[in-house]
């Protein structure tokens, strides 16, 4: 986790809007002001019909803002004045509503004018009903504006207030305080690093597959795309074209690199293949199907009385055809195993003809697929190895692509240590 120190002196708007997980904003802004941030809270009018602005006012020890003509201050336009002077702009909890007018750039209340008019960062934490969050618009909604840039914290699954239980619950306070503490601590990161891959293509894989069994039946795995997605907005961070090639995944799509959407084994391996010749790093973090049906059903197979025997074919191997075709490339691989992790991955090292490869135990506490955080082991070729103790998916990428970057000028990756 990282330190609260990154909220030291920032300058935080948090939008509130009319939801019931509004009362865990109070809870939020307190945590936000006690570590040492100053925090602006616009609320929307049915923000209001939840939780009374005197409380937040309490809390924050600044005015609240509720209504775009209220200009308590002849000097400077509120609105304005908030959207230039924020750090961050963060949403929290952000109705379906709400996140309709952002991403339609609507600006008829205090807080979609604000958001409109900015040019801070903004964070949204949505919160709302299971269906709501899954329908077709929302999730539409909120791919554009990730690809406005805008950054989300995923809700909690869960019994809802509504009733029903799924996706779709508020991060709880203290979750979007330390990605508030992460998001600053990165940007700091950002700010101080060198943009050392400028010039250099990589091309990342992430998220799973799915094979089709029949018209409503697919194969996949668990992989939720998260360490793909890291790795492709650190190398974006640090100077670099990204190609991201992407399976199914809930999250949005990084800003700033070229994304590819695919589905299945056989679209992902002509994907990266096609942008094999002219990318300089392959960084394959996709957990693609090892398998995949012999036939698929045009039609929805029917429950027999018997059991059901699937026939499946191998699927075409990703990793290896790019270490069999590679000229050039720095080729990375990663090896998720649930036993004999070393054993196993210095085997698909050499196997794939790779020049590195992460390993991980997904069995291990905090190194699981779908976790914000990972343990890995770095292999090179050269037989060095180094193990990383427990830290996010974008600190591992960017140790990932520090170890690149010393083994592509031949220097030793007990540097990283």
């Amino acid at each position: 986790m990282h330190s609260l120190d990154s909220l030291e002196g920032k300058r935080i708007v948090l939008g509130v809007s009319g939801g019931i997980a509004a009362y865990k904003a109070a809870a939020l802004t307190s945590k936000l002001t006690q570590a040492g941030a100053t925090v602006h809270v616009i609320m929307t009018k049915h923000a209001v019909e939840f939780v009374q602005p005197l409380t937040f006012q309490a809390l924050s020890h600044q005015p609240v803002h509720t209504d775009v003509f209220a200009e308590p201050d002849p000097h400077v336009i509120s609105h304005i004045d908030l959207a230039d002077r924020a750090d961050l702009i963060l949403v929290a909890p952000a109705t379906a509503n709400v996140i309709a007018k952002m991403a339609h750039g609507l600006a008829d209340d205090m807080l979609t004018t604000t958001v409109l008019a900015t040019k801070a960062p903004v964070l949204v934490a949505p919160a709302m009903n299971v269906n709501m969050y899954d329908h077709p618009a929302t999730q539409a909604n909120m791919r554009q504006l990730a690809e406005y840039g805008y950054r989300f914290i995923e809700p909690g699954e869960g019994l809802l207030a509504c009733g029903w239980v799924g996706k779709g619950r508020l991060a709880e306070p203290e979750e979007i305080v330390a990605a508030v503490a992460a998001f600053f601590a990165e940007q700091r990161q950002v700010d101080c690093t060198d943009k050392d891959l400028s010039g250099k293509t990589v091309l990342v894989t992430a998220g799973p597959t799915r094979e089709k069994i029949d018209p409503v039946r697919y194969i996949t795995n668990h992989a939720s795309g998260k360490m793909g997605y890291a790795i492709a907005e650190a190398a974006r961070d640090r100077g670099a074209h990204v190609i991201l090639v992407s399976g199914p995944t809930s999250l949005p799509q990084p800003a700033g690199v070229r994304f590819v959407a695919v589905e299945s084994v056989q679209e992902m391996f002509d994907a990266v293949m096609r942008d094999l010749p002219e990318s300089d790093i392959v960084i394959k973090s996709a957990a693609v199907s090892d398998y995949r049906p012999k036939t698929v059903h045009e039609h929805k197979m029917k429950k027999g009385d018997g059991p059901l025997v699937l026939e499946l074919d191998k699927a075409p191997d990703i990793l290896k055809t790019i270490g069999e075709r590679k000229t050039k490339q720095f080729v990375v691989g990663f090896a998720a195993e649930t036993q004999n992790l070393t054993e196993n991955a210095k085997s698909k090292l050499e196997r794939k003809n790779l020049d590195m490869i992460v390993a991980n135990n997904v069995l291990t506490e905090g190194a699981g697929m779908g976790s914000d955080t990972n343990i890995v082991t770095l292999m090179a070729r050269s037989g060095e190895q180094v193990e990383l103790a427990k830290m996010s998916k974008r600190a591992v990428a960017d140790k990932l692509l520090d170890a690149i970057l010393l083994l592509s000028e031949q220097r030793s990756l007990r540097e990283l240590s």
